[in-house]
């Protein structure tokens, strides 16, 4: 059997396909709503057209559910607060992700929060240069993070969550949180704990960011738009869905949520 780190999320379902996770998705659903409304106050963003009716929606057949809101302004280009999922049965996958616009360098911000049921926790900030040969980079934004990531890591409660994908696990930075826990309420306090210094680093990293220049922006939004495609479409969570929606549907909700009508528009 597969150590707990590197169990699939049919595994992690299979072995507990039916717990009620409604209190749970109350909590973590609160949790992210507050991020989103953070980055709302600060920045000018409105709801996109392309998520109109999108508050909720369901599967025919009821299987899965869920809400997607996607935003976009001047200095944001997709802002998502997100879940989907069954609350009845086991499965939930709740998204806070800010991908900025190309005024600055700083890191895009990713938190997701997940049941299988165990809970998954995933927090990081997604690079905007290759931080393997921008040092500068690297320093400015990852090696201060590193203790924090560290401590974190070595946490009794939580162990490392692999992901199955290789894109995916390209995708994650040094400081990348990714663990799973027991779905108890002091290990979401221990995470949400965690998110308050993590979130205000972000915005202290806004307040002190310098411009890109004019000349560089359109090379770096092309990274930005590439990075966010391939970050959606490859994600093995995928698998979960296309069976439910159906193949047709699938296509549209992965648009959505990447927000390629955004991206199109631009």
């Amino acid at each position: 059997m597969a150590v707990t780190e590197t169990k699939t999320i049919h595994e992690f379902l299979a072995e507990n396909p039916n717990v009620d996770v409604s209190q749970a998705w109350e909590r973590l659903w609160g949790i992210q709503k507050g991020i989103v409304e953070r980055v709302k106050g600060r920045f000018d963003v409105e709801l996109h057209p392309a998520c109109e009716g999108r508050d909720y929606y369901a599967a025919p057949d009821g299987r899965m559910e869920g809400s997607f809101a996607g935003y976009s302004g001047p200095e944001v280009d997709w802002l998502v607060n997100s879940w989907i999922g069954n609350r009845k049965a086991s499965i939930l996958d709740i998204n806070a992700t800010v991908f900025l616009s190309q005024q600055t360098r700083v890191p895009h911000l990713t938190v997701i929060f997940g049941t299988v049921p165990k809970l998954f926790f995933y927090a990081d900030y997604t690079p905007r240069a290759d931080i393997r040969v921008d040092l500068d980079y690297l320093n400015r934004y990852y090696e201060p993070v590193n203790e924090d990531h560290l401590a974190f890591r070595s946490n009794p409660n939580f162990t490392w969550s692999v992901s199955h994908g290789t894109y995916l696990r390209g995708l994650l930075s040094p400081v990348c949180i990714s663990m799973f826990a027991e779905l108890e309420e002091q290990n979401i306090d221990i995470c949400e704990a965690y998110l308050e210094g993590f979130i205000n680093r972000w915005f202290g990293w806004l307040d002190e960011a310098e411009p890109v220049p004019e000349s560089e922006r359109g090379a770096l939004r092309d990274y930005d738009y590439r990075v966010r495609e391939l970050g959606y479409r490859l994600d093995p969570m995928n698998a979960l869905v296309v069976p439910i929606f159906g193949e047709e549907e699938y296509e549209r909700m992965l648009a959505l949520r990447m927000g390629k009508a955004q991206m199109d528009g631009a």
